[in-house]
């Protein structure tokens, strides 16, 4: 939606934005626990080695090897913390539990049983139940609390059969201690899993926010009518493409976000309808037109709503909706006009009989007639009562396209493409007199096309007939043209160095009864894409340049991809002549 490296969400950067699952820049909860108890490890070793290095250089402390267990628990606890990955323990006793907290609890009972009642290591037995109930399972956890209990139970029996004195209160402190070691580590775990489980449901409801966020900016970005999101300083901050489209000029394409709609003069009705929304503090609503130097006005229907920004009501943001008036206009025709078409198919079928009887009579009137001036009247007669037949033929062809989905019971017929469409425009030009105007370029060569003789030359005569109505009348200002590609696609265009299709017009070419001018029926385009999707052709629009005159100049073309017969059906007889180019 911006121009910038950095795309944001119409709604802001926020949270949503970031990657749920793990990656090396984003550690996730238990891989920032794990590292944390990981540290620890290493913290207590370091500490411990020191101390006993201290003890043992001043010497309170003669034996060595209370030295050389700190020294071993340290290395190992660095080893693990540097050398192993973060992941969660096991459900049991497995060989990860041995290597962090069964190193633990053997190396603290070992200084508890070398260094004597001298000094006691019973709160370090704190760390491997808190690794085990907060990374492990409850069954670990609890494992590792017995364990530490019978540690203490069995320093208790030691110290027993060391003194002769009153033992009790050693066996009462180790099974306390045990106790409280079960007590840490159940509710340790309940802990660990309740913050778990919440930070799983807040990962789901992020995850599907942030679906819907992409859903909701999909949706305005693919919105025909225009949305934009301007401060009150009339910076805008967002604008869809159909926003832009409406505002942007011919020869400049608006692509940079943000802008301000003071930068532009065309611009100023927005500035002052989002002006007075801020100053009144409530929707606004007008007709607005928005007119480039050179270039003609855009008639714009405009509303304003005011919204509060994240992060409190003080700051408000303006958005604005833009329609294009002509589209509104053009699509209520367009309804109006269906309506209309579908009691006039019924009423065209009278028309005819009729019809065929005032032309009938005309031209027998005619034939007796012999002042000018008569005869002038019955040619305009003639010429309306033509005009007429001509529409009421639109009408009624609608209904005798092949329906989407009927099985055809007859084999498709196949023509030669170059040779029909030389004889389609060659009786075109000598009805229109548009000899000077026509130019072919055949390269289809001797290859057959699935079509109706009759339906191609209805398609071929509408597309003519349009791209004469906008072209500029020099020679080749329209042109015809077959291609073959070397993948076998066949296919048809009619090209035209008329001015560009409103964007609002191209947008509704084939349906039917939608027409730029209001005396046109709408109805050719839409039976030109009914013919061509009986046939199993398609029938589309672009914006193309052309040699024409001895320079390339852009134009309206109409193009059809023309489908193979099958091979059952591929026997058309070849012309005596190849035909490339007629002028």
């Amino acid at each position: 939606m911006q121009a910038t490296d950095e795309v944001h969400s119409w709604f802001g950067p926020s949270l949503l934005d970031t990657d749920l699952e793990p990656s090396d820049h984003a550690l996730p909860e238990l891989s920032r626990l794990w590292r944390g108890f990981m540290t620890a490890r290493v913290t207590i070793g370091l500490v411990l080695l020191l101390l006993q290095g201290v003890l043992y250089g001043i010497g309170q402390v003669s034996n060595l090897w209370l030295l050389v267990v700190c020294f071993g628990y340290f290395a190992s606890a660095l080893v693990v913390r540097i050398g192993l990955r973060p992941r969660r323990l096991g459900r049991t006793f497995d060989l990860q539990w041995v290597a962090v907290i069964g190193v633990d609890v053997l190396v603290f009972a070992t200084l508890q049983f070398l260094q004597g009642s001298s000094i006691n290591y019973t709160p370090l037995f704190a760390l491997p139940v808190l690794l085990a109930s907060v990374l492990g399972s409850l069954l670990l956890a609890m494992g590792t609390a017995a364990g530490v209990t019978l540690m203490l139970l069995l320093q208790a029996l030691r110290l027993s059969l060391q003194t002769h004195g009153d033992v009790t209160p050693h066996f009462i402190q180790s099974a306390l201690t045990g106790a409280g070691t079960f007590v840490i580590a159940f509710l340790s775990h309940q802990l660990s899993t309740r913050l778990a489980s919440e930070g799983q449901r807040a990962r789901r409801s992020q995850s599907a926010a942030r679906i819907q966020q992409q859903v909701n900016d999909l949706v305005i970005e693919s919105l025909s009518d225009g949305i934009l999101v301007v401060d009150a300083r009339g910076t805008v901050h967002a604008a869809n493409p159909a926003a832009r489209q409406l505002l942007q000029s011919d020869t400049q394409p608006l692509d940079k976000i943000p802008f301000t709609l003071s930068d532009e003069s065309a611009w100023q009705p927005l500035v002052d309808l989002t002006q007075q929304s801020f100053a009144y503090r409530g929707m606004q609503q007008a007709d607005v037109n928005i007119q480039h130097v050179g270039q003609g006005p855009r008639h714009l229907r405009v509303r304003t709503r005011l919204t509060a920004t994240r992060g409190g009501g003080a700051k408000n943001l303006c958005v604005v909706f833009l329609q294009d008036q002509r589209e509104m206009e053009a699509r209520m025709r367009t309804e109006k006009l269906a309506s209309m078409g579908r009691m006039s198919a019924a009423m065209a079928h009278e028309i005819r009989n009729p019809l065929a009887a005032i032309v009938q009579a005309n031209a027998l009137l005619e034939e007796d007639l012999g002042d000018p001036r008569l005869t002038q009247l019955t040619g305009l007669v003639q010429q309306n009562a033509r005009r007429l037949e001509r529409i009421v033929e639109d009408i009624l062809d609608i209904s005798r396209v092949h329906k989407r989905g009927q099985v055809q019971t007859q084999p498709p017929e196949t023509l030669v493409l170059d040779e029909t469409v030389t004889r389609i425009c060659l009786d075109w030009t000598q009805q229109t007199q548009s000899q000077s105007l026509l130019h072919l370029d055949l390269a289809a060569a001797l290859r057959p096309v699935d079509f109706a003789p009759d339906h191609l030359r209805r398609v071929l005569v509408n597309l003519l007939d349009n791209a004469r109505r906008y072209a500029s009348g020099q020679a080749e200002s329209i042109q015809v043209a077959t291609q073959a590609s070397a993948r076998g696609e066949i296919s048809l265009a009619v090209w035209s160095d008329g001015p560009p299709m409103e964007p609002s017009v191209e947008r509704h070419l084939f349906e039917p009864f939608f027409s730029s001018e209001s005396r046109s029926s709408g109805l050719g385009l839409f039976i030109c894409r009914e013919l061509c999707e009986r046939h199993g052709a398609t029938i589309a629009f672009q914006r193309v340049q052309r040699m024409a005159r001895g320079v390339r100049m852009e134009g309206n073309e109409f193009f059809v991809f023309l489908r193979r017969p099958r091979p059952a059906y591929d026997n058309a007889p070849p012309p005596n002549r190849q035909i490339s180019s007629w002028h």
